[in-house]
């Protein structure tokens, strides 16, 4: 039987969640930033150039505060440090072309990474800037949306910090439709709950640094999207 070609929509139908996401993640930094007295373009460049979720958010109280870009610059290099551990697995994936392989290393995000793990190993290689690019756009776009809307209204933000747990509970999904493996979501859940016994106050830290161990300490074993399709279309 042929190979059947990569459909084309595959690739927007997996960024589909991340963009459920970030479209309204990044209008919160954006309307935060400019209700904070910041500059709709500086939020907007920050989404551009900074690209880092999370630190951005932590980044408004701190330039409110007035503290220094030093300090800001070390916290992020803290936060988004988990970045360099799980990118490794990505090392032999990267794009031969150097632009692309730059633009992955810093496009490089939590959702970027569990979408290009979803692909067949075969594809992350030449769909890797198309998926970062995606993601990034995603961003950017609700960043734009929240300057102009923190520029023009006040409005309740009450509910919307749930939507990264939703997105990540959908990713996990994907995950598991993509790999038909369960074992890392149940090792997840158990470096979590042994982490909270250890240190609540450090939790996320702690489920983080035991998944990593379980995951370099398990065999490896291929994911079910890499198998011959020949083969599968026989099962």
């Amino acid at each position: 039987m042929p190979r059947q070609p990569h459909h084309p929509l595959s690739i927007s139908s997996l960024t589909a969640p991340v963009a459920m996401g970030y479209i309204p993640l990044g209008a919160v930094f954006g309307f935060l930033f400019v209700q904070a007295g910041g500059s709709g373009w500086l939020a907007i460049a920050s989404s551009l150039l900074i690209y880092a979720g999370a630190a951005q958010f932590m980044m408004v109280p701190m330039l409110a505060a007035g503290l220094p870009v030093s300090a800001i610059v070390l916290a992020t290099l803290v936060l988004n440090l988990r970045h360099v551990f799980y990118g490794l697995s990505l090392l032999s994936h990267l794009p031969a072309s150097r632009w692309q392989r730059w633009y992955g290393i810093f496009a490089l995000t939590d959702e970027t990474y569990s979408v290009l793990t979803a692909l067949p190993a075969q594809a992350r290689s030449r769909r890797m800037a198309l998926v970062c690019a995606l993601n990034h756009g995603w961003w950017v776009l609700g960043t734009v949306l929240g300057v102009m809307l923190g520029a023009q209204v006040q409005i309740g933000l009450t509910g919307l910090d749930f939507v990264l747990a939703a997105l990540f509970a959908v990713l996990a999904v994907e995950q598991w439709r993509a790999r038909r493996d369960t074992l890392p979501i149940w090792i997840s859940l158990a470096a979590y709950a042994i982490a909270l016994v250890i240190l609540p106050a450090q939790a996320l830290a702690i489920a983080i640094a035991l998944s990593l161990l379980a995951a370099a300490l398990r065999p490896a074993t291929p994911p079910a999207s890499t198998r011959d399709p020949d083969a599968a279309s026989h099962d």
